[in-house]
């Protein structure tokens, strides 16, 4: 199907959570949809897949739809009762509980007549106290304030006891995050991602029209900051409807455009409203042609397709259906502009354009979008960091690779950086992080170190045909290094792999990459990399040109990445 109208999202949102209801307790306080691990223990797991498909019904419910209400008020009942086995129990520190809380808190502020008045006074009482328990514990300095906010913005407007202080402070500190033209950082960190998106703005606009009349000034800061973000954050679609894969929590998959949902919700207007209609029905569209179900249509941990290896340590079963949020489209009420617009296409953007505040060069060229970062992250995060953050390109048609491991280059999967290894050694080493940058309008430049011993200095300079790095490296190891392009799909139609001289190149029907070399020892070499390891698609080559670095010797690198798609 093809999203357009009310009736196609509301057929969608159906169609994603149907697959649901045979799976919920007896007391429908919790769902359980697999065994894989995750930090945090079996309630937890089954509470956040029973809250998750919230952020979808909410919206549902307030534009008049009208299914699982009974499941919801049951739940909700039963997980806050002590006395009921399936109760959610209380809290430790930096609980996950009080990530799930927010979904909650959002129906009780738009959608009280469905989870909130039918409960009953005792029902009430015990859902209440349940909520307040977030501010009796620490909650970290981050974009989860914002939970701890929506929870009491609920109470105070149901009349129920509340925090004044734990408000006031967590808002003075999501203040605290904003860096300037439309950007946040995610509490301490510096790293710029969906979070700043699909959290500390999407939250930021649901408080915009939840608090008009209480917290207007506020409420107009954080539109005023949306409406210059969302004029720079358009540049991470492509034409097809792709976002770009990039950074953590990818697993949440269509949720990458939330943030254009919470716009229309908040009734900013600064994008005309069939723009910002094409970029959520393309981006959706492009979503249901990959593979993120399994066979009884529950979603995946992964990106394109079912993958455990790029999962982060918090990604539960039921944590992909964070995705839901995007639907808060479905708040807007029948006659709301979005409805009768027609889906338009992208407006005309700069081929390259220089995001200050993201920290990277955005690069628009025959219908794929590039991302060139600096490579600014937190280093010790989640997990595969270096890889969500710290590669010389991303791309919405090419993705990128995680690692299996960091012995021997196709457990690597070194896409889109520069890997060495050193003589008489398996292991592999990347760029984790650059202990300095600049991001300048026509190029991105950071000095790094793989490895203690081995110090570069990279320039990323875009070009018609992709993109030129420039490597100055002095090493006090013999070692080599491979300059790695973009992972190409494999086992596919026309596909042809070939090194030769200084290049070499993998192509396809749908896209290809060729990378060629100038410095010591250059050689074109295709890395095959482990099954599973590219987000977009589970079987890849890379291409790549080998050098060798001798100990000592100031070496530069000069090679040519050189890319389309079709």
């Amino acid at each position: 199907m093809k999203l357009e109208s009310k009736q196609d999202f509301r057929q969608w949102m159906f169609q994603v959570l149907n697959p649901l209801k045979p799976l919920y307790s007896q007391g429908c306080a919790r769902l359980h949809l697999g065994d894989s691990g995750v930090t945090y223990p079996e309630t937890s797991i089954e509470m956040e897949a029973f809250s998750r498909p919230l952020w979808a019904l909410v919206p549902f419910w307030l534009g008049g739809g009208r299914g699982f209400e009974d499941i919801y008020l049951k739940g909700l009942q039963n997980g806050t009762d002590p006395a009921h086995p399936e109760y959610w129990g209380g809290f430790g520190d930096y609980d996950q509980k009080f990530v799930e809380m927010a979904a909650i808190a959002c129906s009780l502020i738009f959608t009280p007549e469905k989870t909130w008045e039918p409960l009953g006074e005792k029902g009430k009482e015990n859902l209440s106290n349940w909520l307040y328990g977030i501010n009796e514990h620490i909650i970290p300095d981050c974009n989860w304030q914002f939970f701890m906010i929506l929870v009491n913005v609920a109470l105070k407007k149901l009349g129920c006891r509340y925090s004044e202080e734990r408000l006031a402070s967590g808002l003075g500190k999501i203040d605290s995050y904003y860096t300037g033209e439309g950007w946040y950082r995610d509490g301490g960190s510096n790293q710029k991602d969906y979070y700043i998106s699909f959290a500390l703005h999407y939250y930021g606009l649901f408080y915009a029209a939840a608090m008009e009349e209480e917290d207007r000034e506020r409420c107009q800061r954080f539109r005023e900051r949306a409406t210059i973000f969302a004029r720079e954050f358009i540049y991470w679609f492509d034409e097809n409807g792709a976002a770009l894969p990039y950074g953590r929590s990818l697993s949440y998959r269509f949720g990458e455009a939330a943030f254009w949902s919470a716009y229309l919700f908040a009734g900013l207007d600064d994008i005309p409203v069939g723009v910002v209609k094409g970029i959520i029905c393309r981006h959706l569209n492009w979503w249901m042609e990959q593979k993120m179900f399994d066979r009884d249509g529950i979603l995946t941990i992964g990106y394109s397709y079912p993958n455990l290896i790029m999962a982060e340590r918090y990604n539960a079963p039921g944590s992909p259906y964070w995705a839901m949020k995007t639907l808060l489209c479905l708040g807007l009420a029948d006659e709301h502009p979005f409805w009768t617009a027609k889906s338009e296409e992208l407006p005309k953007l700069s081929e390259v354009k220089m995001l200050k505040q993201a920290d990277m060069l955005m690069h628009r060229r025959g219908g794929d979008v590039t991302a060139y970062p600096a490579g600014v992250c937190e280093k010790y995060g989640h997990g595969h960091v270096p890889e969500k953050y710290s590669k010389f390109a991303y791309s919405t048609r090419f993705g990128f690779s995680v690692a299996r491991s960091q012995i021997v280059l196709h457990e690597n999967a070194p896409d889109s950086t520069l890997a060495f290894v050193i003589d008489g050694d398996d292991y592999v080493f990347v760029r984790k992080y650059s202990d300095s940058y600049e991001v300048f309008e026509d190029r991105v430049v950071s000095s790094w170190h793989p490895f203690p011993g081995i110090k570069v200095n990279t320039t990323i300079i875009p070009q018609e045909y992709g993109h030129l790095r420039v490597h100055v490296i002095e090493s006090q190891f013999d070692c080599v290094a491979y300059d790695c392009g973009f992972s190409v799909e494999k086992f596919t139609e026309e596909y042809e792999q070939k090194a030769e001289g200084e290049e070499s190149y993998v192509f396809q029907k749908k896209q290809g990459c060729k990378v060629s070399g100038k410095g010591p020892g250059a050689k074109g070499v295709i890395i095959e990399s482990d099954p599973n390891t590219n987000v977009l698609y589970p079987n890849a080559s890379i291409p790549a040109v080998w050098y060798r670095i001798k100990k000592g010797e100031a070496v530069c690198l000069e090679t040519r990445v050189a890319s389309f798609v079709r």
